[in-house]
């Protein structure tokens, strides 16, 4: 038995395509341009290549892109008081404050400090209550791009058993919390938890966010079920650096039903997920019908 690979990279572009054709309906209905600020502080490399990305997506779409850098030194005064000229610009639908944060400011501070209705990250804890309570809200993207493929795999998720290897706050938690709302039969596990490989045997459903290379082996994996590997882990091989996931793809593909690999599987979908978000975050702000298919 072999698994199907889920492209993330090819769903992605579904997505945005999605998105584009929302945009412009929204610009010949209603004249209205969704619009995305992205702010970035310090020049961390692999962030910069991260923003310059997310901008040029956002344009692709059809959205506004503003970007705003600040020193690696900037106060978080300086932070705060961006942040509040983006919540009050009506030309600003989505905020995201890119991450990590310099150690001197305070990451929860700034995070709480975004306007809940522009969070399209979905880390506000207004959003983390409305989604653990089963209410409308703005979706963390990685988590909600994870849904998005399962939904598309399976069609109805309703009674199946999804195990969740993370309690992440930005992937973890609200992951579990859209697989309870989706009416699967949900287990929380992590590191610690005993007798992992038996917990995830049982699993229709496994997302394994846990931050470890290749810690989720084959066999521990349940015929035919679903693995969704959110985990983007650097190894050294042969002297050169690789990209793998917390699940080890080659002996888990031999037994599951489908897996998504790294690179090209949960990845792209979390930029593609933003973009939805902020289309999202526009219609909600403005009265305007947002398409099911980007929310969820």
């Amino acid at each position: 038995m072999s698994a199907r690979t889920i492209d993330g990279k090819a769903f992605a572009a579904t997505v945005r395509e999605k998105v584009s054709r929302h945009v412009a309906r929204i610009k010949s209905e209603v004249g209205l341009t969704p619009g995305l600020a992205v702010v970035l502080v310090g020049e961390d490399p692999a962030s910069q290549v991260y923003v310059r990305s997310k901008g040029r997506q956002t344009r692709e779409a059809g959205m506004n892109s503003f970007e705003h850098k600040l020193d690696a030194d900037a106060s978080e005064a300086a932070l705060l008081s961006i942040i509040e000229k983006l919540n009050n610009d009506p030309a600003v639908h989505g905020i995201l404050v890119q991450l990590p944060l310099p150690g001197h400011i305070n990451e929860d501070l700034v995070i709480n400090s975004i306007d809940p209705s522009k969070d399209v990250d979905g880390f506000h804890i207004s959003n983390v209550g409305l989604l653990g309570t089963g209410q409308k809200c703005m979706v963390p993207c990685t988590p909600l791009g994870c849904l998005m493929m399962l939904r598309d795999h399976h069609g109805s998720l309703s009674g199946l058993n999804a195990v969740v290897i993370g309690r992440s706050n930005i992937v973890g938690k609200p992951m579990a919390q859209l697989l309870l709302k989706d009416s699967c039969t949900v287990t929380i596990a992590h590191s610690r938890t005993g007798d992992l490989p038996d917990v995830v045997s049982d699993a229709d459903i496994v997302v394994a966010a846990v931050g470890r290379p290749q810690i989720v082996k084959g066999d521990w994996i349940g015929k035919g079920a679903t693995v969704i590997d959110v985990g983007i882990n650097r190894v050294e091989r042969n002297g050169k650096t690789a990209l793998v996931g917390d699940v080890d793809f080659e002996s888990a593909s031999k037994v599951a039903g489908a897996i998504t690999p790294v690179p090209g599987g949960v990845g792209p979908m979390t930029i593609a997920c933003l973009l939805a978000n902020t289309a999202t975050a526009c219609c909600r702000a403005n009265g305007i019908a947002e398409p099911e298919s980007l929310t969820a």
